[in-house]
């Protein structure tokens, strides 16, 4: 048998593997872009089947399309949707930037595979449910492939990376509450400062969290709009008009996102700016991400010789010439997680920037990946997070109270007392003496040298009551 079947297209006559569902366009496709061996990203064939059988529901129920080509048409795409034929979308991310290929692609393979449901010869010539004519019906890759790169990154920032999120501050907070007793010493400029309590350092975390939540739903929100209803250039030439109502309907009963047609196809097609917003929404999400596993690293640095305030879970072994020595992994994969999703932000704010010249934005492939991989991989970093580091995470009680009374900081809290430029003075005899804050005051409090700004004697009560760390991190009742 031979590996080979002859397959014709406008341009003529192509070699294609004998049993490939793909056909002509996806070899030449294949032929013309040997770039990264990266085919586009699973979610995105995912989407491009699901966005077909919706699609294909579309026009049969507007009476565009009979339902026993329909119904094939839907089953093979849902087959598509659902991850079964990804070996056949072998066609590189780096290819032509509307995505013609990848359409065409899908379209070939759904149009083959619905014919061999309908117990059809798909190696026939004539194609009974034709790629273009069936498959592809009522649109364009200008509208449809910007469609399934909205609906891959939707559902992706609503059904794994908000969960995510939701989870990561919930077990934030609950730290935060357990340990809100626990007072140690704050730090700003990396130097000592202020008492804090572990839990309000910690809380803090948490609200970033929170507030990555909201910034989670403008993201979901720049991409509710579907092109799909505008074909070549937003004029919606072949295709019925409430064509991108229904496909919207459709993919909003699929996946549970609520999606719409969009306002205006004309700036839906030509544009991706809501690609842009909602990547600009992961890039702030990643700082705050990484900012909190920086922090939580630096909080579990030891365990003798750094703050070690927090226990970190140990994970793995940390060197290959260091023996027992472990390191704060999850917070380091969290890290360079935000760093690439920073990275893939740019790449798509220049390929929007860029890319859009009058009717289309030919920079969609690069754009669809660099979403979805960001998308899907602070959603991923996160759980991993959660499940090897967050959750196991312990206070270390000791290590942050010692620290509380050692901190030339504590003299903070006298400057209403004796003024500003005495506790400065205190402030650094304590470091050149070696003393604590509290020994060298009482010192000066026997010996009568320690005055308040008034100029009467401060007294050891007055004195406790200024260095009481718990006070310290509460604000003044009145």
């Amino acid at each position: 048998m031979s590996q080979f079947r002859i397959e014709k297209d406008s341009m003529g006559d192509v070699q294609v593997p004998a049993q490939a569902y793909y056909g002509a366009q996806t070899q030449r496709a294949v032929e013309n872009f040997p770039i990264s061996g990266q085919p586009l990203p699973p979610r995105l064939i995912h989407a491009l089947g699901l966005i077909k059988a919706a699609a294909a529901i579309a026009n049969r129920d507007l009476g565009k399309l009979k339902a026993e080509v329909a119904e094939p048409i839907v089953q093979a795409a849902r087959e598509v949707a659902a991850g079964k034929h990804d070996a056949e979308f072998p066609i590189d991310v780096y290819q032509t930037g509307s995505g013609t290929s990848s359409n065409m692609n899908a379209n070939e393979v759904i149009s083959n595979r619905a014919i061999e449901l309908t117990k059809g010869d798909r190696f026939h010539a004539k194609k009974p449910i034709h790629p273009n004519d069936h498959i592809n019906m009522g649109q364009s890759t200008n509208d449809m492939f910007p469609t399934a790169i909205h609906v891959a990154v939707g559902t992706a920032i609503a059904k794994d990376m908000v969960p995510a999120l939701r989870r990561l501050h919930e077990v934030l907070a609950d730290k935060a509450k357990k340990w809100d007793a626990i007072v140690k010493i704050g730090r700003t400029h990396l130097a000592d400062a202020t008492p804090i309590r572990l839990g309000q350092e910690i809380s803090g975390f948490a609200r970033q969290v929170e507030l990555c939540l909201g910034r989670a739903d403008v993201a979901l929100k720049a991409v509710l709009e579907l092109p799909a209803g505008g074909t070549a250039v937003g004029t919606g030439i072949n295709t019925h008009p409430r064509f991108g109502t229904k496909v919207a309907e459709v993919l909003t009963k699929e996946t549970g996102v609520p999606f719409v047609e969009a306002k205006n196809h004309f700036e839906a097609n030509a544009n991706r700016d809501g690609l842009v917003e909602c990547s600009g929404q992961l890039r702030a999400i990643a700082v705050s991400l990484f900012s909190i596993a920086n922090n939580i690293r630096w909080l579990g640095a030891g365990p003798r010789c750094g703050f070690y305030e927090v226990i970190l879970p140990d994970r793995q072994p940390g060197s290959s010439i260091m023996p027992g020595k472990v390191n704060p992994v999850m917070c380091e994969s969290m890290m360079q997680v935000c760093a690439r999703v920073i990275g893939n932000d740019q790449c798509i704010a220049f390929s929007g920037a860029t890319g859009g010249q009058f009717q289309l934005n030919i920079m969609m492939p690069v754009m669809g990946l660099a979403a979805i991989e960001s998308v899907e991989l602070l959603a991923k970093c996160t759980q991993a997070f959660i499940d090897f580091c967050a959750l196991e995470m312990e206070a270390n009680r000791t290590a942050c109270e010692e620290q509380v009374e050692w901190s030339m900081a504590m003299v903070t809290s006298l400057n209403p007392l004796i003024g500003y430029d005495t506790a400065a003075a205190i402030a650094k005899e304590a470091f050149k003496s070696g003393k604590t804050v509290r020994d060298l005051c009482l010192e000066k409090i026997r010996a009568g040298e320690l005055r308040k700004k008034d100029s009467s004697a401060v007294t050891e009560a007055e004195l406790s009551a200024a260095l009481d760390p718990r006070n310290m991190t509460e604000p003044e009742r009145g």
